[in-house]
């Protein structure tokens, strides 16, 4: 696509971790076809830490949209977020292509897993897609996009 769209329509929202105070535990986005969108890139958002709090963060790859086979790809994970790491208010971004996953044996789904682990924190996450087989970015975004304006 040129250069002479709008980013709204280079790009799409096809995955979100909503902002909130997050206890302990994972929060995942829905699975993308990457069949449908080639790249992507996670933006992980850290708020602020308790003394003891971890983030992490990964890209999983599944056969379905339902998550069958669910597994890791292999390198797509960030060095955990901590408050010892003065990692308070701080992002992680991950570049996400599908030649990442395991394309030859089914695996065309991924989707954004965050977890909390020791302590809660303040948190959110939201994909974008890029470099879409058909249409713009508009018509990939998620139903939760409630605005684009231009």
């Amino acid at each position: 696509m040129g250069s002479n769209l709008n980013p709204s329509q280079r790009s799409a929202v096809i995955g979100v971790i909503d902002p909130d105070a997050y206890g302990t535990g994972t929060q995942t986005t829905a699975w993308w076809d990457t069949a449908e969108i080639e790249k992507a890139l996670a933006v992980i958002q850290a708020g602020d830490f308790v003394a003891t709090g971890v983030l992490s963060a990964k890209i999983q790859q599944a056969t379905d949209a339902a998550g069958a086979g669910v597994k890791d790809v292999a390198g797509l994970a960030i060095t955990n977020l901590t408050q010892a790491g003065a990692d308070d208010n701080k992002q992680a971004l991950i570049n996400v292509t599908a030649a990442d996953l395991d394309f030859n044996n089914g695996f065309r789904f991924a989707r954004l897993s965050m977890t909390l682990a020791t302590a809660g924190a303040d948190a959110s996450a939201i994909v974008l897609g890029f470099d879409f087989r058909r249409n713009d970015g508009k018509s990939h975004n998620l139903a939760s996009v409630d605005e684009v304006v231009s």
